[in-house]
């Protein structure tokens, strides 16, 4: 699709088929949606359609979880009006952090950090990523929040695949998605619903 076309019908979702499919192997995810923050109306969409479910809640804070999430989260805050705080992995921050081990979406062992002086208790967060694929990620930053006495307001992610952990996340939160539901099956298959 045309970085420059806006289709005349614009339904939930339209703007995935922007994305592009992993060419690398293995150890990158299987779908890169970075292509989509490139086109105006579809990131805009995008992100309207993530927060459509959370209008009227009460929502203190939007949290990003490093990098990928960075972008979303941050878009999704400007449009709250909202402040926005990223979840880092660890090393990358020169303050006092707590920390949450995790496994992430290939299986590596990785460690998450959050700056421990922006989350008062019952702050309330949306945690939004780009991707939750396995749900190892996104049950860190939730449990960063909550060690901190925070209140994980929902979670957003353009997609959250069926998996064990991401049916746990969906069971236990608020959350949405940007994936509409006949082209879901196709996701958690790691198949593109447009081929």
């Amino acid at each position: 699709m045309d970085l420059c076309h806006v289709p005349a019908t614009r339904e939930k979702g339209w703007y995935l088929a922007l994305m592009a499919p992993n060419v690398k192997g293995p150890n990158y995810a299987w779908l890169d949606p970075s292509r989509l923050y490139c086109h105006p109306q579809g990131l805009q969409d995008c992100v309207a359609d993530l927060l459509q479910p959370f209008q009227g809640d009460p929502i203190d804070m939007v949290a990003g979880i490093d990098a990928m999430g960075f972008i979303l989260g941050a878009a999704a805050a400007t449009t709250l009006r909202k402040g926005f705080l990223a979840i880092r992995k660890a090393g990358h921050l020169c303050v006092q952090t707590l920390e949450q081990p995790y496994s992430d979406y290939s299986g590596r062992e990785k460690v998450m950090e959050v700056r421990t002086d922006t989350i008062s208790p019952g702050l309330r967060i949306l945690l939004v990523d780009q991707w939750v694929e396995t749900g190892g990620t996104m049950r860190a930053a939730i449990q960063l929040v909550e060690r901190l006495g925070g209140v994980v307001a929902g979670v957003a992610a353009i997609c959250i695949e069926d998996s064990e952990g991401g049916r746990w996340i969906q069971e236990r939160y608020k959350c949405s998605h940007c994936v509409p539901p006949h082209l879901q099956p196709r996701f958690n298959r790691h198949q593109l619903g447009w081929e």
